[in-house]
């Protein structure tokens, strides 16, 4: 079972990754969203940024369907996130080896490709002189958080 602890401590090996600060977690690479807490919103009701669900960047459309259709009780979406490329996570269905795996995807897919050469293929680890992580005041990021 994975948890924040274990997506704050993945999500931050990779090069180049910034932590926004947040009253969850926030992983940007490259000021482009990779994962993030799910800001769980109901109609009349203050948003509560749950950390036992993470907002994963997931490719295309077809990424999308493939692990919602495939893991329901792992992966959703809302209507807030039709025709974006992202899931949700329930951190407690996968295991911290599935999470690794999840998280260094959506960091492939959002890092510009000099970043992406420097990841070891077959351990999702930087490559040695090049990790960087560094926490930074909330801005403006591409795809940053769901939209209202």
């Amino acid at each position: 079972m994975a948890d924040a602890d274990d997506v704050r401590r993945l999500a931050g090996a990779l090069p180049h990754v910034v932590e926004i600060d947040s009253d969850g977690f926030d992983f940007r690479v490259g000021n482009r969203g990779f994962v993030w807490s799910y800001p769980d919103r109901q109609p009349g009701r203050p948003r509560v940024i749950r950390t036992d669900i993470a907002v994963l960047f997931v490719g295309d459309e077809a990424e999308k369907q493939a692990l919602l259709l495939g893991e329901p009780e792992t992966f959703f979406t809302t209507r807030g996130y039709d025709g974006l490329p992202l899931v949700m996570l329930r951190l407690a269905e996968v295991d911290v080896a599935r999470l690794r795996e999840l998280v260094t995807d959506a960091w492939r897919m959002r890092a510009p490709a000099e970043l992406r050469d420097g990841l070891d293929e077959s351990t999702g680890a930087p490559m040695p002189n090049l990790g960087s992580t560094s926490r930074a005041v909330a801005g403006p990021p591409e795809l940053a958080s769901p939209p209202e």
